[in-house]
Formats: structure tokens, sequence, C-alpha cells
């Protein structure tokens, strides 16, 4: 189930640029992340052929647009390259390993860009264009800004041009930087400011990124290029903590400290806001680096016109108000998610199981809709203390954690997130399975399922474990007592609610 975007939702349809139909197809690497999942639906509405790279099944994401071409295929693999690239008139790269963790990433990244350009040769293609980091190219520059530097120094030492986009922070409803700022807002009353809280940067709009994207597509002088593309204003970390307070009406209190250790703070940031530490580790160590467009790296005017920071922060608001978030930063966190094992896949299926029903006269639909919004805002319905308590402490021993939440208030597609689990099967008014991925000694999978009865409808919940050994068996004996008292009474306020 997943949303149908209307006009008014389109982020190009004030952009001055003409669409080009005739490049031919067009490729978006990392589609399924945050900003990839935004253009594909951009280039269609202007009627490209789009090719949707992808390294899980594909099936998920020709639900999600089905008017594209998916290709399944893995960076660093490159024979699967080979067929991805065929046919290609332009690709974008929109790949990263940040995921990773900042020890390991780099050296991802930059076998994947490799893998790429030698791939984009062979395959003849006209051009690349690549999303990097904005930073002094000439400094002494973190992890994730030199990685970002390296990856495009490595597409471009080919023979295909490459357009090389450098953005800082991206504010939009569902980025991961939004929720940071969002969430430690929301959660805390004081900050201590540590120097690099007071670095200078130019956060840019999701409105406006998405704009240049398209734009040095339709732009010809743009080949071969590298543009800094940022927002209408330069502020400091501090300055935007400040703003998004004023903008939600919180009064908060801020304080200088000498204590500017990146770990520490990624790891209390970790515990109160979505965002796992692995990734606001990798971030803030970039907040040593100004961020700041050069004038004489702007792109062309006619691309966009930038906005301001509050505007791009009410905008993103806005959208999780409607219940609009097309895209969220959990699409692809953990890295490889969508290469875990499936119930379907395992073989022999688990064998513990623990599985209640209830009966209920309530149509599958309205079942089905109350399922739906299980995680969100009334969390999990029924003792929702211990459901909180399990996420904070899987995000305690640095695991995903529940308070990731939902991109959306009232609808699930495959994958979508929903606290520590995500969706790996659905099919509307009948079946919703969930995949764990909190930390677990085994798999783990929680399924609801409605049958149709001579008493109506039967609605099923069952959980299924494949342990890890011994210590997985214990775990499962350990929680097996909780299950009755969990599921009987989540099924009954399912039921109640629908």
């Amino acid at each position: 189930m997943s949303q149908a975007w209307h006009d008014d939702e389109f982020l190009c349809t004030n952009l001055l640029t003409t669409p080009k139909q005739e490049l031919g197809t067009i490729l978006v690497t990392g589609a399924t992340g945050y900003v990839g999942g935004l253009l594909v639906p951009e280039l269609l509405h202007r009627g490209y052929r789009v090719r949707v790279m992808t390294r899980g099944s594909g099936e998920a994401c020709r639900e999600r647009w089905p008017n594209t071409e998916v290709v399944v295929a893995d960076a660093l693999d490159p024979p699967q390259l080979d067929a991805a690239l065929s046919g290609i008139h332009t690709a974008y790269y929109l790949i990263h390993s940040l995921l990773l963790g900042p020890k390991v990433f780099a050296s991802a990244d930059l076998r994947a860009a490799r893998n790429f350009r030698i791939a984009a040769e062979k395959a003849g293609i006209k051009r690349i264009i690549y999303l990097g980091a904005l930073g002094d190219m000439e400094a002494q520059l973190s992890r994730h800004l030199k990685s970002r530097k390296q990856v495009a120094e490595e597409l471009r030492s080919g023979p295909v041009p490459v357009t090389v986009l450098r953005a800082a922070i991206i504010i939009g409803s569902g980025s991961a930087s939004y929720e940071i700022l969002h969430n430690l807002i929301i959660r805390s009353p004081f900050f201590l400011m540590p120097f690099w809280a007071r670095t200078r940067s130019q956060p840019i709009g999701i409105r406006n990124l998405i704009n240049i994207l398209v734009g040095v597509l339709e732009t010809t002088e743009t080949i071969g290029k590298s543009y800094d593309v940022g927002g209408k204003e330069i502020l400091t970390y501090e300055s935007m903590l400040r703003i998004m307070a004023q903008v939600m009406g919180k009064k908060r209190y801020f304080f200088k400290t000498s204590f500017a250790n990146t770990h520490i703070y990624a790891y209390i940031a970790s515990l109160i806001t979505p965002v796992p530490a692995t990734i606001i580790r990798s971030l803030m160590q970039s907040c040593y680096n100004e961020v700041i467009c050069k004038p004489e790296n702007l792109p062309p005017a006619q691309m966009y016109k930038p906005i301001g920071y509050r505007e791009a922060l009410l905008k993103a608001m806005s959208r999780i108000e409607q219940d609009k978030v097309h895209t969220r930063w959990t699409d692809e966190y953990p890295r490889a998610h969508e290469l875990a094992i499936k119930l379907h896949e395992l073989l022999p299926p688990p064998y513990y199981i623990s599985k209640y029903h209830i009966f209920t006269e309530k149509s599958a639909s309205a079942l089905f809709k109350s399922i739906s919004q299980i995680g969100g805002k009334d969390g999990w319905f029924h003792a929702n203390w211990m459901w909180r308590l399990r996420g904070f402490l899987d995000q305690i021993l640095m695991g995903v954690g529940s308070a990731r939440g939902r991109r959306s208030a009232s609808s699930l597609r495959v994958n979508d997130v929903v606290g520590f689990w995500r969706v790996e099967a659905l099919n509307k008014n009948r079946l919703l399975l969930l995949r764990a991925e909190m930390k677990l000694p085994g798999l783990a999978w929680l399924e609801f399922k409605i049958e149709a009865n001579k008493r109506g409808n039967r609605l099923n919940v069952t959980a299924y474990f494949e342990p890890n050994g011994l210590p997985g068996k214990l775990y499962w004996y350990n929680f097996l007592p909780f299950h009755r008292f969990i599921f009987t009474n989540l099924l009954k306020q399912i039921v109640q609610r629908s």
C-alpha cells in the first residue's frame, strides 16, 4: 500500500529547464534511498524513461514505480553493473556506504565508484551525475567529506563526463539531518555546545536539491562541471538548533562547553533521536569543516531558486502533518537490509513459533487498516512501555531501536520501517509480515493474518524465531511467557480500534 502522488506534491513543477525525453533511458542508482526515492517520480513525471538499480529484490521497486525498468545489481560486484548500464544515456550516482560506519565506509565507497566508472566506460554511457558533499577541498577534511571527494575524483578519472554536485546538510521531511535536529529539540531541554557547533554550514532544502538534480540533466552546459549547491543562508549548527526551537515554539537553553568528543555526543544523540550513532558520528565529524558554497562554483541561475532554512523546516513539517512523506532515511538503514534472508527462504522453516488468534465480525479492510497503524503515534496499542523498553535496550547496544518510528502514519509499503521491524511482505486486507532488525541471537518475524471464517474473520498474530545456537533458545524461552499477555491484548486492541 503506497501513497499516491498528487500534482501539488511534485517538487519540479516550477523548474525553468525543459525536459529532454530524447536523451533515452536514465539510470538512478541509490533509488531506494532518501534522495533517489524522490528523484525517480520526478523524472517519470517529466516524461523520462527510467531504470532503477537496486541490490535486493526488484519486486518492491516495481510495485512502487510500475512505469520503471528495474535491474538488480550491486556496485561492489562488477559483473552485475554491465547489465545495469547497458543502453543507458545518463546515470545518477547516488551510492554511498556511510551506514557501514566511519571505519570502513570510505574503502567501500571507493571500490564501488571504481567499478562503476569502468562499467560506465565499457557501456559507453554519455554522462554521470554525482551527488557529493560540500566542503573546502583544500582543507583537512573529515572521513566523510574526504570520501565524497575521493569518489568524485575516481568517477572523473575516466572518459565519461561527470557532473559533480556538492551539497551540505539536506533539510526535508524524512531526511536524517532534519530528524536529528527535530528530535533533539523535542527531547532535550538544554544543550552543551562544543566549539564545532559554531562551524558554519549552508543547509539546502530537499526541494532545491531535487530541482538541481533534474535541472543539470536538462542543461547541456553543466556536462562535466562541478557545482556547490546550498540554500539561501549560511548558519552555524548552533543557530540551526535555535531556529528549529523557535519554529517549534520550544524554550531551550544553550551553554558553551570545552568538551568536544564526537563519539560521546553521537552516542547520546542516538539515544534521544531515531538516527543511529554510526550515522550521527560520521555527520558530526564533518562539523569540524565549514561547508559553504563558493560564488564561482554556483550552478546556472535558472536551475533553482534557493529557499531559506526556516522555510525548508516549515515545508518539512507541513509534509509530515499532511502524512505525505514519501521517502525517509530509514529506507536504506541498516545497510543491506534488502539482502536479509526472508521467511519464505528459510529452509526448513522456523521451529519456534508462537501463535494467537481472535474471532471478530469486523471487516477485513477495517482490521487491516488498524493493523497498518501499529508502531505509529499510538505505539503498539497495548503495553507500550514493554515495546519502548525493548527498543531502548537495543539502542544502548547500538542497535536500531524502536525510535525509528514510521515513514507514514496511515499507510505501509514493503521495506517500510515500523520501529525495530521492517515490512517484509504485505497483502492488502490479508497479511502483514514484519522482519525484526533489532539485535537478537537469531532471526525473528511477526505476522498478522486475516482469514475468512464462518464466524466472520479470524485475526491471527504469529511470532516466528530461528535461534542462533543456545543463546537464541534461551532468549526464546525467556520471552515466551510474555507472548500470551502481549499478543492476546494486541489482538483485542486491533479489533477494538477497527
